[in-house]
This record gives C-alpha cells, structure tokens and sequence, in this order.
C-alpha cells in the first residue's frame, strides 16, 4: 500500500470512529498474517509502548485477535468482517443521533405565511442530490424533473424515479442533451422525457457566470434549483442550490412555468 493510500485509509478509519495510532494498528496487521507488538511498531511507526492500547481496542471492537503466547499474537480479522462490524457500528451510531434528533421538540413556524415564503439555500453536490432524492420520496401527486448536468444521473436518482413511478405518481422528465434524454429513456421507458428548449440553461458563453444543473418541482409547490459555474474544475464540490417551498412563493411560481414551458408546450402545471 503506497504512503497516499496508508493516509487516506487511516483519515478513512478515524472518520469511523478509531484514533490515529488504532487505525494505524490495524493497517499494519492486514499486511501481516500475524504479527507481535514489535513487528506491529515497525510497520505503523506506532510507539511501541502505544501499541498495546491500541490492539486492546480493537480487539475490544471485534477487529483484532489476539494469541496468548509468548509474545503475544496478533491478527486481524478479514477485511469483509472488518468492513461489515465498522458499518454496523457506524449504521448504530446514526440509528441513535435519528432518535436523539426526532426527540427534541421543533418548533412550528409562527404563521402559514412563514411557510409560504420559504426560501434556503443549499451547497454541495451530496448535500443538494441528498435533499432532491428527499423531495422526491415525500412526494404525494406529481414530479417535475429538469436535467442539465449529466452528473445529476445517479444510480441513487434511478432507484427513487422508479420509487416514484411504483406510487404511480405523475412523473415529467425533461434532459437538455440527447445524452440525457436517451439515458433517462433507458432507465426509465415508462415516463415521457421531453428535450427542454430553454437553451440558457445550460450556456457555457464567456458572459454566462452560472449554469443550472438540475430544476425540481414537486406537487407544484416545492422547487429545488441546482448551479455551477461551468469554468470550475470540480463541478460537484462548487454545486449551489435553493430550496422554496409554497403555493404562492414567487420563485416557484415563474420557475414552475419556465420549466413547464420548456418540457412540452401543452403541459404547464401553473395553469
């Protein structure tokens, strides 16, 4: 394993809950069939007096075994039983902060006019394809979806689309590109995927600062639009979006009938 890889897989292991020194432990024993505390010093550059501790807690963590010989042993478990007790312990510890969140009381808005104005924004290709997939699970009658941005086409957004289509809701897709299209048509043969004509959207001119990636309308009251700058190299770190919500909300409005307007002349749900 190249020095890059030993950092990412120790940052990776600390992310999931092990200190420094036990992340470091248990690489060195996966290039071992076993090794001693000295053996396990030499390759993690872990003080050896360190050592000892840290197999302790990983053994207490079901990831190391341990020999009771003279010296003492020690190996750890496969990389497939290793990977499924971290993803248990981190699905339990998720499991728990849901629960702790759901208990604390939320307070209401004041007023239904604090709802109807809603407006937040969003920044982040996971944060913002987290809440479209969201959006579309908490749909109730119908699903306006707009795509600009190949890279909005992930699996995750396949399997809610045919969530969708099995709660046989009113679905309209529309794709700027014919790579989109026939992609959405693909995966999707059931739905109508329209071709928008609304060509600003994605212009890459040397006067246009900002491209939409994605346009979301959700039982025509919940809007959802995603920008880049198409001039930035990581499209999906520089991700921006707003999230509106109400019937009345003027954003959701004008964009509910751009989008309308731009899938298919005698669909617009404004109306």
């Amino acid at each position: 394993m190249s020095s890059e890889n030993t950092a990412e897989a120790v940052s990776l292991l600390q992310e999931l809950g092990l200190q420094e020194y036990e992340a470091r432990c248990f690489l060195a024993l996966t290039r071992l069939p076993s090794g001693t505390a000295k053996e396990i010093h030499e390759i993690s550059d872990v003080p050896r007096t360190r050592v000892y501790d840290a197999i302790r807690v990983l053994e207490s963590q079901g990831l190391v075994e341990v020999q009771h010989s003279s010296p003492q042993q020690y190996r750890a478990v496969e990389i497939d039983e290793a990977t499924r007790t971290l993803r248990k312990k981190y699905d339990n510890r998720i499991d728990t902060l849901h629960a702790q969140l759901e208990s604390v009381e939320r307070r209401e808005p004041n007023s239904e006019s604090d709802r109807v104005q809603e407006v937040w924004s969003l920044s982040g290709h996971e944060a913002i394809e987290s809440r479209m997939i969201d959006l579309i699970d908490e749909a109730e009658s119908e699903v306006a979806l707009l795509v600009v941005d190949e890279d909005i086409l992930s699996e995750t957004l396949f399997d809610e689309l045919h969530s969708a289509v099995d709660r046989e809701l009113s679905i309209l897709l529309g794709g700027k590109t014919d790579t989109i299209i026939n992609q959405l048509g693909v995966e999707l043969p059931t739905v109508r995927v329209f071709e928008t004509g609304l060509d600003w959207l994605s212009s890459h001119s040397s006067d246009q600062n900002v491209a939409v990636s994605r346009i979301l309308l959700v039982d025509r009251e919940t809007l959802l639009i995603g920008t880049y700058y198409p001039s930035d190299d990581d499209t999906k770190a520089d991700e921006q979006a707003i999230f509106a919500r109400g019937l009345e909300n003027g954003i959701v409005v004008l964009l509910r009938r751009l989008v309308s307007s731009g899938l298919a002349a005698t669909h617009d749900p404004a109306k």
